[in-house]
């Protein structure tokens, strides 16, 4: 039997799933069978899966989340091409909400605002659901998410806020550190994270593009 290819967007490279060559009975089908995944950028109509993970992952940390329902549907209304969701048997479970930014530093009103046409991403979200945490894929989406811009015309670099304690994170992921940042939610102080998407010509000789 041939592999299954997925793919939901000419920027993703697709991939495969692999299926048995034989079968001998439902029983071993079912426990050979992958369940089918799927990395696709996130339209309006995925708001209310990617708000109750982000509420359940954020509210219970930090009493605060990056984005409220109506920031999620504007930002997939205005930008859906710089989300990207992994889907498992259908359902949600992690994704990464950006934006556009055309300043060299994340200022307060980066937080709602989308700059069509600008260089930089600003990532809003990455967030995981709660039964598929401590498995990798927070890391693993993020390297797929990058490799992605890299294949978006125009970019140059990606930026986003975090806590202190996640720094090694997005450090592990290639990002650097930009020092404070300018912007505070309630009592929250954040760090800045640069990671430099590089060239067209990088894109293309490194990711397939």
């Amino acid at each position: 039997m041939m592999a299954q290819q997925v793919s939901s967007s000419p920027f993703l490279k697709p991939f495969y799933l692999k299926t048995p060559l034989s079968v001998s009975s439902p029983l071993r089908q079912r426990r050979h069978t992958l369940p089918a995944s799927e990395f696709r950028n996130l339209t309006p109509q995925d708001a209310i899966s990617v708000f109750e993970i982000e509420r359940e992952a954020f509210i219970s940390v930090s009493g605060e989340c990056p984005l409220t329902l109506d920031e999620v549907l504007s930002f997939l209304g205005q930008c859906p091409e710089l989300s990207l969701g992994w889907f498992e048997g259908g359902q949600l479970v992690a994704f990464i909400i950006g934006s556009g930014w055309d300043k060299d530093r994340l200022a307060q009103d980066a937080l709602t605002l989308h700059v069509p046409d600008s260089p930089t991403v600003h990532i809003h979200v990455l967030s995981v659901h709660r039964h598929c945490r401590q498995q990798g894929k927070g890391s693993i989406l993020l390297w797929r998410y990058l490799q992605y811009l890299r294949c978006l015309p125009g970019l140059r670099r990606a930026l986003l806020i975090c806590e202190e304690f996640l720094v090694p994170f997005y450090e592990k992921s290639g990002f650097k550190e930009k020092g404070p940042s300018a912007i505070s939610v309630g009592a929250l102080r954040f760090r800045e994270m640069e990671y430099m998407l590089g060239g067209v010509a990088y894109a293309r000789r490194n990711s397939g593009c």
